[in-house]
């Protein structure tokens, strides 16, 4: 999946958001899976990028709630 920066974020429907929300949710679900299980990850620095990305998706949702 590719991280989103906020120009990117804020040219997305109100849908989109929400896709783009649960697909990288559930990206984070299978790395913390796989570190949980005893696993590595191939890219440790992906976890974070990927958790920074859902901080600008609520960001921008919380935004445009109040807007």
């Amino acid at each position: 999946m590719a991280i989103l920066r906020a120009r990117d974020v804020q040219q997305l429907s109100e849908i989109e958001l929400q896709e783009q929300m649960q697909k990288l949710r559930m990206e984070l679900v299978q790395h913390y899976g796989k570190v949980s299980a005893g696993g590595a990850t191939e890219n440790p620095g992906h976890i974070s990028e990927i958790r920074r990305t859902i901080a600008r998706l609520m960001t921008e949702q919380n935004r445009r709630r109040n807007v």
